[in-house]
């Protein structure tokens, strides 16, 4: 019996790639990583749905109506992009940009969001478009059979939270990502989403402990978001080529701040 006892252990601590703490660190996550997941499944149910109306109306040669349905669509695979990037081929496919390809826009290999949003506001037209939109499509619901099988690694997911404001605050800061469309504050909003998220699960293991830190990121967190609500217009957001180079630095100011302090977190709840 109590090989046993050492063997599962020893195995839990492989599982979750720990060290010291491992095992207690990875029983006390059972319960959010669990609600994560239904996050992340929640997310890409309304992701394949969103993307199959997007994907229609590129079909359907609408380019308006598909414009119009660009950035919320993505807001839910920004929303769970850590996990995501756990398969990078179709993370590659979904989401790349131009720099990623020798001939940028021009690449017959330039897939995914990236290429659509290309050809509805720098052609304004969808000429061409259809198979781009069905790879796409193809793509997206393998990501949810992936994903929907999947078991969650720890660190990944409480990673996943500086990892997403990262991003913003390293690339996406600049704009460069929907730079033909330019509706980034979408894909902020769900970047935060997704960050405070897993924040938000895993808060009451460290709380008792690490108070002062707590209410740190949270108050952080507030700051963001009351940031981000500057730049709303109706349902969505302003076009983020109309900020000033001021707003920018005041959003990547928050951003970079808060990305600090959640690149401990991991640390924190015994995560290697």
């Amino acid at each position: 019996m109590k090989a046993k006892h050492l063997l599962a252990a020893a195995a839990l601590a492989v599982l979750f790639g720990g060290q010291a703490r491992a095992e207690d660190a990875t029983l006390d996550l059972v319960g959010p990583i669990a609600d994560y997941k239904i996050y992340v499944s929640e997310n890409l149910q309304k992701l394949v749905s969103d993307t199959q109306a997007f994907t229609d109306a590129v079909k359907a040669g609408d380019v308006e109506k598909a414009k119009s349905l660009f950035a919320p669509t993505r807001m839910s695979y920004e929303a769970i992009e850590p996990i995501a990037e756990l398969f990078g081929d179709l993370d590659a496919s979904i989401d790349s940009r131009a720099d990623d390809y020798e001939a940028a826009e021009k690449d017959p290999a330039f897939p995914g969001f990236h290429r659509l949003e290309y050809g509805l506001w720098e052609q304004n037209s969808t000429e061409g478009l259809a198979p781009i939109a069905d790879k796409l499509m193809a793509d997206v619901n393998e990501l949810n059979g992936l994903i929907t099988n999947l078991t969650l690694p720890p660190e990944k997911v409480v990673g996943g939270a500086a990892a997403l404001m990262e991003e913003v605050a390293a690339t996406k800061i600049s704009g460069e990502e929907d730079r033909y469309s330019h509706t980034d504050l979408w894909d902020f909003k769900a970047n935060f989403d997704g960050s405070q998220k897993i924040f938000e699960l895993v808060r009451p293991l460290i709380e008792q402990k690490e108070g002062d830190f707590v209410k740190k990121v949270a108050d952080n967190f507030a700051t963001v978001d009351t940031t981000l609500a500057k730049y709303k217009d109706g349902e969505g957001y302003q076009l983020y080529d109309k900020l000033s180079e001021e707003d920018r630095k005041v959003l990547a100011t928050a951003v970079n701040t808060l990305a600090e302090d959640l690149s401990t977190l991991r640390a924190k709840l015994g995560l290697s």
